[in-house]
């Protein structure tokens, strides 16, 4: 790409930043005319940012954009002199006009067809024309007597001469805004458009080499729309957004908060430092006042040469307890210090990565008027909590489900105006946007004052498309009822539209709280409106988590799946079906070992009690038909925790997240609740689940476990089915990389594996298990067709115990070759 190309790929980035900022005034500016089309200061809002946006284009070199952003102005410059009146009709082209502003900075895109621009600018004149009525053009401002142009302005407001492209874009800018020296807010006209012009050209010196560096560009555009009194003021509001806004990369800010993480990790070591040190000096008192013990008794005793000696002795060490006790007290200070600040740099980073929430809202206003008057509704949005401040992944993620949201409120929830009136409800209908913080949690909340969810046409869908038998449905509470709308590809439409009866929005909505751990809960009245709470995490990259020590290893279950940390007498533990379950609110709760789900050796320590977890993978009001409890070694308190994603090399882990610091420097593997309800799932299915010991009662031996790697479908089924035949506890894996992932996140006794393999073969295999500290021990069988020598001698030489063709394979050959290696079964 030449530099010519990359110098226009930089101001069209800089014009397309421009465009979502002007576009957001544009937007709230026409809705807020639809109410009010008179509004002096919402038309004068709205004049000033499409005359910013004609210029910004016309420096770029977009002549489609600018005869949009002309057309636009003059519509909204003849409804300041009361030449038009800003209707729905005026209103639905102009929101067009946007549209186009917006598609004309998109560098990705094709650039804007002369057809569409024409079709535009002709339909906003046709809808003008009627009513257009010859007015005075103000002086400083374009004519408003039609709404289309008798000369090209692009001869006014001329940049300065020896400016950048990026300068001569804040200059086209600035100039062109009515405020640096329109008659409109100078008095007499005192500041006229050359001084302008130049104004305009100075403040871009100043700030356009910010914008080279990638920094400052948020200054250009608050400078582009803020129109001081005099020039002077301009520039000193200018230069403060300089000094107050800057760009940075989310890699950079990722890695800072990283950083920000582990500073204050390392700041908290040395506080166990801190307390081994004031038991020394604890310690040293103790021996001086035995030395002074020593002395009393003793005095009358010893000589006058030992008794100096002993006070000698004594004064030493009480000079060098105060010493001891002075760098304590220091060590002290540099400790809460460093603490205070490595806290305060951690908070501040972190709050370099909430963004208001105002700014994924600013398009639903639209998104609300645009489909409701396409379904015949008069509908009116209310956002609260704009400024409430939401992490920036989680926002980037929000667009989609609510926008699902929204629309099911308007399609399902909102009534027609004459269904509305004929209840007694106002016509037109209210829905609610709010996000908010409670709890440490963050609360998005979806609401309208429709009719509500109509249970009996739920209840009839559910059952006609098999979901659960008539009885089951019947006797449904309301929020289990409710929980059937987020399952995938459920509709109560009966057939298919543009905007519904799929049966994926709600789905998507679901999907979307479990990808960022939070949860969603659905509330309905019966002819007062339906309620969708999202309850989500402030922040992806900090978890507050219960941690938990499994064969001394510490975890972390997030505490937003964690429904209640219990110790259980184990005497209490019953058996019901052949399973280990609690009572838990009078309900039978399944009782699962932690050790087993996550790969743990050795038997779990003997106590009185034992400590469970509660965890619930639902989602919504009411989740217990998937609460499970989570026997573990010991609870070790509640932290909030500094989210480090695995490394992508691991592939997925099994019932594993993502991992975290502790205060000491310990990691800790944050438990992906999802994944382990689903093992438990597939364990209680193969009837594999270890007990916990009960009393006196020793748990039962468990069964050896074998990992078959295998690629062959036929081959790996049969060896699956012979071994468990025999008793063995029996996992597959498809390939070598399976195998190793498998193999890492479990405990198993033997590995039989096949040579031949895509991703990773069965040599490579072998080595990397030897090669593994912690798996070299495993036992490893190579199961191949391959019979020739040097085929034999490679995986032997790469550490397989036991090499077996499959050309002589038979049942026994097998069997007898897995009991040398590992023994019987059990």
């Amino acid at each position: 790409m030449s530099d010519d190309e990359l110098s226009r790929r930089s101001l069209l980035d800089l014009f397309r930043e421009e465009a979502q900022t002007q576009t957001r005034t544009l937007s709230a500016g026409l809705l807020a005319l639809e109410s009010t089309p008179a509004d002096a200061a919402t038309l004068e809002a709205c004049m000033r940012a499409t005359h910013s946006l004609k210029g910004a284009a016309r420096i770029v070199g977009l002549p489609e954009a600018v005869d949009v952003a002309s057309a636009m102005e003059d519509c909204f410059v003849a409804a300041q002199h009361g030449a038009v009146t800003i209707d729905a009709a005026r209103i639905d082209a102009l929101l067009v006009g946007i549209d186009l502003l917006l598609a004309a900075g998109d560098a990705s895109a094709p650039p804007l067809a002369r057809e569409a621009v024409d079709d535009f600018v002709a339909r906003l004149a046709g809808a003008a024309a009627d009513t257009v009525a010859p007015a005075h053009a103000q002086p400083g401002r374009d004519a408003a007597a039609g709404l289309t142009r008798g000369t090209d302005d692009g001869a006014r407001d001329p940049a300065p001469p020896g400016l950048s492209d990026a300068e001569a874009l804040l200059a086209a800018s600035l100039a062109g805004t009515p405020g640096l020296g329109s008659p409109a807010w100078s008095e007499g006209g005192a500041y006229g458009e050359s001084a302008s012009a130049e104004a305009g050209g100075e403040l871009a010196r100043e700030i356009g080499g910010d914008i080279g560096r990638d920094a400052g560009t948020e200054a250009a555009t608050e400078a582009a729309t803020s129109t001081p009194a005099v020039t002077q003021r301009s520039a000193t509001h200018a230069t403060q957004d300089r000094d107050r806004m800057l760009r940075v990369r989310a890699g950079t800010l990722d890695r800072v908060l990283g950083l920000a993480g582990e500073s204050l990790v390392e700041s908290r070591r040395m506080r166990p430092f801190a307390n081994t040190l004031l038991r020394v000096r604890r310690a040293q008192g103790e021996v001086l006042a035995a030395l002074g013990q020593f002395h009393e008794r003793h005095a009358q005793t010893l000589g006058a040469e030992a008794r100096a000696s002993l006070a000698g002795i004594r004064e030493q060490l009480a000079a060098l307890e105060r010493q001891l006790g002075e760098r304590f007290d220091d060590l002290d200070r540099i400790d809460r210090r460093g603490t205070q600040l490595a806290q305060r740099l951690y908070d501040e980073a972190l709050q370099c990565r909430m963004r208001p929430f105002g700014d994924a809202a600013h398009a639903y206003p639209r998104i609300v008027r645009d489909l409701a008057r396409s379904l015949g509704k008069r509908v009116r949005l209310v956002i609260e909590g704009e400024t409430t401040q939401v992490d920036r992944d989680i926002l980037e993620m929000l667009d989609a489900p609510l926008g699902h949201l929204l629309r099911n409120a308007l399609d399902h929830g909102v009534e027609a105006p004459e269904t509305r009136r004929l209840a007694g409800k106002p016509e037109e209908a209210r829905l609610t946007l709010e996000a908010r913080h409670s709890a440490g949690k963050l609360l998005i909340t979806v609401a309208d004052d429709g009719a509500g969810v109509d249970l009996p046409a739920l209840r009839r869908a559910i059952v006609a498309r098999g979901l659960a038998q008539p009885e089951a449905v019947a006797a449904m509470s309301e929020p289990e009822l409710l929980e059937f709308l987020l399952l995938p590809g459920f509709t109560m439409r009966e057939r298919v539209t543009d905007v519904s009866g799929r049966g994926v929005g709600l789905d998507a909505v679901q999907n979307f709280a479990k990808a960022v751990r939070g949860t969603v809960r659905i509330e309905s009245a019966p002819g007062r409106g339906t309620r969708f709470v999202l309850q989500l995490p402030l922040t992806l990259s900090v978890l507050r988590s219960l941690i938990v020590e499994v064969a001394g290893e510490a975890y972390a279950f997030p505490l937003a799946h964690v429904r209640r940390a219990l110790r259980v007498p184990r005497e209490a533990i019953e058996m019901l079906e052949g399973q280990q379950h609690i009572i838990y609110e009078g309900r039978p709760v399944g009782l699962v070992t932690a050790r087993q789900l996550l790969g743990a050796s050795g038997a779990q320590a003997g106590s009185d009690d034992v400590c469970v977890v509660l965890i619930g993978a639902g989602h919504g009001a009411d989740h217990e038909a998937a609460l499970y409890g989570i026997a573990v070694d010991r609870f070790a308190g509640e932290r909030t925790l500094a989210v480090q994603p695995l490394d992508a090399r691991l592939g997925k882990v099994r019932n594993v997240a993502a991992a975290a610091l502790l205060e000491d420097g310990a990691v800790a593997l944050i438990v992906d609740v999802e994944d382990l309800v689903a093992s438990v799932a597939r364990l209680v299915r193969e009837g594999q689940l270890a007990g916990v010991a009960r009393g006196t009662q020793v748990a039962a031996r468990e069964r050896k476990r074998i990992l078959v790697v295998e690629d062959s479908l036929t081959v790996r089924e049969l060896e699956r089915k012979l071994l468990e035949k025999r008793g063995y506890q029996v996992s597959v894996a498809v390939d070598g990389m399976d195998g190793w992932n498998t193999l890492r996140t479990g405990h198993y006794d033997l590995v039989i594996t096949d040579v031949d393999m895509p991703r990773m073969d069965g040599i490579e295999l072998v080595t990397m298990i030897r090669n593994d500290p912690q798996q070299r021990g495993v036992p490893v069988m190579i199961v191949s067709y391959k019979d020739r020598e040097d085929d034999r001698r490679r995986g032997l030489d790469a550490g397989a115990d036991y090499y077996l063709t499959k050309g002589s394979f038979h049942d026994e050959a097998l069997l007898d070759a897995v009991n040398d290696l590992i023994g019987e079964a059990t």
